[in-house]
């Protein structure tokens, strides 16, 4: 018999009393979530962190005092084991470069359909990172402002001629934001092997994430329409 995974254990902050309390009463709903607290600023969510060690990190952008980007540093101190995933309404590429540049690992916005912050929680815990389709556009400009970016490849040696058709094809879902149970269901294959796929297409093109991966899919597409 399988042993039950244990919860996943979430610290919601937001200082929207409403909103706040709505996602944590989405989340008891369903099993593979528990809530161990919630919080209304930086510092209490530091304080809460501390205290409760959540696995997943629910946090705003716009708190009173101190902005969600800049109290993420302080929750990976307290809390160095937690995903950070934002859940924010701006659609700013430069609050989506500075969480991403502060160790964010998520950045959604408040539109997301409630299965699919569900399923967002539980592919972050897994190791993903994860932005709202609606942001993978603007990955480009984000991530072109991190240090450390990745310098275009001259046309001769850009690793892009080493993937297969099948690699090309999943790459496409990704850069649009895609899953892999969602590319396996597209493409009918087994999510097994969407992930050795998508390993293969890091290691061939030198990149450490599925973020890093979109933001080369969608530089190529700008690119190719200039």
């Amino acid at each position: 018999m399988t042993a039950q995974r244990s919860p996943i254990r979430v610290l919601v902050v937001d200082d929207h009393t409403l909103f706040r309390r709505g996602v944590v009463a989405l989340l008891a709903l369903d099993r593979r979530f528990v809530v161990v607290a919630e919080a209304g600023d930086a510092g209490e969510a530091n304080r809460r962190a501390a205290a409760t060690h959540p696995d997943v990190i629910l946090l705003d952008n716009h708190l009173p005092g101190v902005a969600g980007v800049d109290a993420v540093a302080g929750l990976k101190e307290v809390a160095p084991t937690a995903r950070v995933v934002m859940l924010t309404v701006s659609e700013d590429e430069h609050d989506l470069a500075a969480a991403l540049r502060a160790g964010a690992c998520g950045y959604l916005l408040k539109t997301v359909d409630s299965d699919d912050l569900a399923d967002a929680i539980v592919r972050t815990v897994a190791g993903e990172s994860i932005v709202s389709p609606e942001m993978t556009g603007k990955l480009v400009t984000a991530f072109q402002s991190l240090p450390g970016g990745p310098a275009p490849a001259s046309p001769d040696r850009d690793p892009i001629h080493s993937l297969s058709p099948r690699e090309h094809e999943i790459l496409s879902h990704i850069a649009r934001g895609a899953s892999n149970k969602e590319i396996a269901r597209a493409l009918d294959i087994a999510e097994t092997t969407v992930k050795i796929h998508v390993q293969h297409i890091l290691r061939k093109l030198n990149l450490s994430s599925r973020v890093q991966a979109a933001v080369y899919a969608a530089g190529r597409a700008a690119g190719a329409r200039e």
